[in-house]
């Protein structure tokens, strides 16, 4: 190949990324999915998911979608969408801590059909930068049969925010990995 065609193959490859109008990011930067692999006090404690007395709904932490920690409580997947202007959004893959009879009724109908009736109560297990939201107290919905719960309001005034406004693009984009 010649070092002119090998420029024009670069130059259109460039051209072809597309830009936002916005921040002028890539747009593929910004319908993003990050999922934290375990709730943050499980990551801070010395054995992890790997304490004698663990439960998952599977052995693999990344696909389970519940937990239970001995001295640390139960955890449930959620979804944490947060909408970018522009029409984009980041889904954070959140834990939330929830109560022991709360773990209990999601086992019990997870798989069955009343999981779409399913509502939970429980608070944010996970640092979700650039909010300081940790911790707060968050309601669960489920959207669809297929899908984990979402993070639908919360009573901690930052995190209602986080899921009902509409955020800046370089706030949210500049904290992901």
């Amino acid at each position: 190949m010649t070092n002119e065609t090998t420029v024009r193959a670069e130059r259109l490859r460039v051209e072809a990324v597309a830009r936002c109008e916005t921040c002028g990011r890539e747009t593929d930067e910004h319908e993003r999915d990050i999922r934290f692999g375990l709730p943050d006090p499980v990551l801070r404690s010395d054995e992890k998911h790997l304490a004698a007395g663990t439960w998952m709904s599977d052995d693999n932490p990344n696909a389970a979608v519940m937990m239970q920690v001995p001295e640390l409580g139960p955890f449930v997947r959620s979804l944490l969408p947060v909408r970018l202007s522009g029409g984009f959004t980041v889904t954070y893959g959140v834990w939330i801590s929830i109560s022991p009879a709360d773990l209990q009724h999601a086992y019990d109908v997870w798989w069955k059909p009343q999981y779409p009736e399913m509502q939970l109560t429980g608070r944010l297990a996970n640092e979700v930068p650039p909010w300081n939201v940790f911790g707060a107290p968050v309601d669960l919905a489920v959207r669809g049969p297929e899908e984990i719960p979402y993070c639908v309001s919360s009573s901690n005034s930052e995190l209602a925010q986080v899921i009902a406004d509409e955020w800046n693009h370089d706030l949210v984009l500049s904290t992901l990995p």
